[in-house]
């Protein structure tokens, strides 16, 4: 067998094991050292498309966060594909913001064999462990054999790299129905990058016409279940519960003090999560203060705090005893502030890591939000039904009941001091609404059409929440934009999947995530300033990939909204504001960049709005539209604070 079909099995092997360990898409950035992993990706996704889907982006970096997109998404492990040399690099920071987001990637790296390393080979660098500690595990592939030892192995390293890539614990994704995702899958488990190095000699073309392709060195549990387990994870989950004894040592640091549930993205992910989340809030009266990234404001239940930023920026704000925090801290740096201060017990809920740049964990509670709230539930009905049965038990049968089962007053929290501290958060959070809802008559057609005066950002994110489908996705950059959702996004009974890259904060490569991301949903809609759009604008060069490859007149929409102030208003609202002339040079930053000549460009339908009456017009024309449309809103770089300021108060 010669070096081109040996190659082709090895590889082969490789992606029929991803494809059947839930690795369904592969994002390739175009080289030549990568070649066979292209090619064989390429190959897979002709002969069983059910399986394997591909997509290329000429650019490294913005294909590296394609691929999050796609994986924030799903919840399964994106393969990506890259060349040797500085290739890798640029796949760095998505490679960053999937560890601290917790997004399953597997980065697949083409590399010269062994031999020609450090001897001046061109395109050649040390790509072993090139992302160090950032990666969950990394990989180094021999050269290809085809051999029956070489195609286990092959197969054992997509094993093992999917498994990194997905997490301890980590359930199998949801699809569809009550499945529907609200918020960022895979984030509650420690999810995260791999690395797969492969060494590649030429001739770098495989031989794809060899017998055996995608076959060979398949175990007997794969022959066994034929096509059918071609479409299944092999992958079974544990579901976790919390012990008795665990349940009732939380109830009784709860009982007798004020209680409420921090819940940041990570909380839930689904719509059916996020209503068992809810049930057990009403159960118990737990306030739920609801970052936009949780899930939860999809649901207009009482006890979901959606304006909690403006609760915590009034004195008279009602401080917790305790704070059960699901997932990482919310978007709110007053919340974060005013809790730090407050210091109550902390309790946090997670798989693995506490998240706590507070430094005040008291209490580290080893599971998924989803596995909390099911054992709390559980352990409430299950006193209920002791009650109960103890009222028809007399003598020796009562005794030996107790000695089972002994009274845990479980059912004794919520008190009368849990009640009244709920209530008390449901009366502000309501005070808080009225402020944020009257954005809407302040940005009325009228108003501009009067004095001239530009609408505040919230009325257009008001506009555009209100519009945005059911089902739908909406994608927010960092900076300003997730700021303005957290203020403005006001609970609803809606079904919206809300994603932001909140690992690092960062505007690095957010319009290809939001592109990545789009493919899971029929419509999405993305949120953006001009900065960020700015630095990632070449993503709109995957408009003819997403209209020519990926479902023509029947591709995804996606509707991208851009609050342009043309710099970095978002200093406006932060320490470094000044008069000085060094805050116009080194934060505002104007641009005066034209993004309608560059949607010409890229072919990417452009309409402009001067008001929020004729956004809801071109919104509404943009909404099924397949690929991506821009949609301007030009607003004012200076006076932010000032245009917020009568919203976010009580």
């Amino acid at each position: 067998m010669n070096n081109q079909q040996a190659t082709a099995l090895f590889v082969s092997a490789f992606f029929d094991e991803l494809a059947r360990w839930g690795v369904c898409e592969t994002v390739i950035s175009p080289g030549s050292r990568s070649t066979a992993l292209a090619m064989t990706a390429f190959e897979m996704s002709r002969r069983f498309p059910d399986r394997m889907r591909v997509y290329v982006d000429v650019d490294e970096r913005g294909a590296s966060f394609f691929a999050l997109g796609l994986a924030k998404a799903s919840g399964r492990p994106v393969a990506l594909v890259c060349t040797s040399g500085t290739a890798l690099a640029n796949y760095y920071p998505a490679v960053l913001e999937a560890e601290t987001s917790r997004v399953p990637l597997v980065v697949l790296s083409g590399d010269r064999p062994l031999r020609l390393q450090g001897l001046g080979a061109p395109q050649t660098v040390d790509q072993v462990k090139a992302y160090g500690d950032h990666v969950r595990c990394f990989r180094q592939m021999p050269l290809p054999a085809a051999g029956p030892a070489d195609l286990a192995f092959a197969r054992q390293a997509a094993r093992e790299a999917c498994l990194a890539a997905f997490g301890p614990g980590a359930d199998a994704p949801g699809r569809g129905g009550e499945g529907e995702a609200v918020a960022s899958r895979g984030c509650r488990y420690l999810a995260g990058p791999v690395q797969v190095n492969f060494q590649l000699d030429e001739p770098l073309t495989p031989d794809l016409s060899v017998e055996g392709l995608f076959e060979a060195g398949r175990g007997p549990f794969a022959q066994e279940t034929s096509e059918a387990f071609a479409l299944a994870c092999p992958r079974l989950a544990v579901r976790q519960r919390l012990d008795a004894q665990a349940v009732r040592q939380l109830y009784a640091h709860m009982r007798g003090r004020r209680t409420l549930v921090l819940a940041g993205e990570g909380t839930c992910e689904t719509a059916a999560e996020a209503r068992e989340i809810v049930a057990w809030a009403r159960r118990c009266s737990v306030p739920l203060l609801a970052d936009p990234l949780s899930g939860l404001r999809s649901f207009a239940d009482g006890l979901v705090i959606d304006n909690y930023d403006n609760v915590f920026g009034d004195e008279a704000c009602p401080l917790p005893d305790v704070v059960v925090r699901f997932g990482r801290y919310p978007v709110s740096k007053r919340c974060t502030q005013r809790l730090a201060a407050a210091r109550p017990v902390n309790v946090v809920v997670d798989v693995a890591q506490t998240r706590d740049f507070n430094l005040a964990t008291d209490l580290f509670v080893a599971c998924t939000p989803l596995a909390f709230v099911r054992s709390m539930a559980e352990a409430v009905t299950l006193d209920e039904c002791a009650d109960g049965l103890r009222e028809h038990l007399h003598g020796e049968a009562k005794e030996s009941f107790e000695k089972g089962f002994p009274q845990s007053n479980v059912d004794d929290f919520p008190d009368e001091v849990q009640h009244a501290f709920a209530q008390e958060w449901m009366a502000l959070n309501e005070r808080a609404r009225g402020r944020i809802c009257a954005v809407d008559a302040d940005g009325q057609e009228a108003r501009g059409a009067c004095d001239g005066e530009q609408a505040v950002e919230g009325a257009y994110v008001r506009a555009l929440l209100e519009m945005a489908p059911e089902g739908s996705c909406v994608f927010s950059a960092n900076s300003l934009s997730v700021r303005a959702l957290d203020t403005f996004y006001v609970k609803q009974d809606k079904r919206l999947a809300v994603l932001c890259n909140r690992g690092q904060n960062g505007i690095d490569g957010t319009v290809s995530t939001a592109l990545g991301a789009a493919q899971h949903f029929a419509q999405t809609t993305f949120l953006t300033g001009d900065f960020t759009m700015l630095h990632d604008l070449n993503a709109l060069a995957l408009q003819r990939e997403l209209r020519v490859h990926h479902g023509g007149k029947d591709a995804p929409g996606i509707v991208v909204v851009l609050l342009n102030n043309n710099g970095g208003a978002i200093f406006d609202m932060l320490p470094q504001k000044s008069d000085d002339a060094y805050f116009e040079r080194l934060f505002l930053v104007p641009q005066d960049v034209r993004f309608e000549d560059a949607a010409r460009a890229f072919d990417v339908p452009y309409r402009s709005a001067d008001n929020v009456a004729a956004f809801r017009h071109a919104y509404g024309d943009a909404l099924g539209t397949p690929g991506i449309s821009l949609i301007e809103v030009k607003l004012p770089l200076a006076g932010v604070t000032e245009r917020y300021a009568p919203y976010q108060s009580l």
